[in-house]
């Protein structure tokens, strides 16, 4: 059966978020580094103390670099995705990464899996096949440092990111709609974020409006509140500015969240508050849990 054109976009409205993502039709992530001074705090206890910033660059390569096993097929890594990695700290807002990338914003998955600044020699415990754990060194490779100096120009990071999305949903209007993670530790220095979180938010392809997720990374101890569908268990009105940024799960990656034991509903949103070391490496896993890719 062919359904009409009018038709058609009916059944878009009624299920958002279920685009196929393929090389024609690539999906986009875009990463927020707060690089501000206070990332240079702690986070961890006991021998697993790392800096916040540490922590969060770590995850972002591990990440960088499960993407592009996943695309990866006989003929090499397939642009399923174009990502970038924005960092905002010291006034200064953009391209976090380094190497031969460095300047660069959205830049496709096979460029950014053959192009890493470097590779750093890592200990790795593994099991030993006989109950217990080993020591081995792994490659590791690096796309962005950990950097730490001045404020949080978070108003400003959201805009660059509005720049960046603003032009790809012109160029992909039917497509997955781009994804935007702020990892931040601490409240903007360069006002309320409220409106260009909002003005980012408001674009939109055939397959839905663009994805806001914010992580407060915290030093603090203390549960981390994780995908709240409700401002309740949140305990400051910073915490809850963060949580009305956010957008709200779609229903896969809802299901992949439940699945990992967080209990959620039709209004969980993608924000983690008082996010400890597990809560960082979650929400990156969630919060880039894409379709099927083709």
């Amino acid at each position: 059966m062919t359904l009409s054109p009018c038709r058609a976009e009916e059944l878009v409205a009624e299920m958002p978020y279920t685009a196929e993502i393929s090389r024609i039709n690539p999906g986009c992530f875009i990463f927020l580094v707060d690089q501000s001074a206070s990332m240079s705090d702690p986070i961890g206890s006991g021998e697993a103390v790392q800096r916040r910033a540490q922590v969060v660059s770590d995850a972002i390569n591990r990440l960088l670099t499960e993407l592009s096993v996943k695309c990866a097929k006989e003929e090499g890594v397939r642009d399923y995705f174009h990502v970038a990695v924005i960092g905002y700290g010291h006034n200064q807002v953009g391209s976090a990464f380094t190497g031969a990338l460095a300047g660069r914003d959205l830049v496709p998955l096979s460029e950014i899996a053959n192009n890493p600044a470097r590779l750093e020699s890592r200990t790795k415990k593994v099991p030993d096949g006989a109950g217990g754990l080993v020591e081995t060194t792994v490659q590791f490779p690096v796309w962005m440092d950990p950097v730490t100096n001045g404020g949080t120009p978070m108003t400003r990071a959201l805009g660059y990111a509005d720049s960046l999305v603003a032009r790809w949903v012109d160029e992909q209007p039917g497509g997955f709609p781009p994804i935007v993670l702020n990892l931040t530790d601490g409240e903007s220095t360069d006002g309320d974020p409220t409106s260009a979180a909002i003005g980012l938010a408001s674009h939109a392809t055939a397959d839905g409006s663009v994805l806001l997720f914010n992580l407060h990374v915290s030093g603090a101890g203390g549960t981390p509140v994780t995908f709240p569908d409700s401002e309740g268990e949140l305990p400051d009105t910073y915490s809850r500015l963060l949580f009305h940024m956010s957008s709200v799960l779609p229903s896969h990656m809802r299901s992949y969240a439940a699945s990992q034991g967080h209990r959620v509903s039709e209004a969980t949103r993608g924000f983690v508050y008082n996010a400890d070391i597990i809560s960082i490496v979650e929400f990156l896993d969630i919060g880039t849990r894409a379709t099927e890719l083709r």
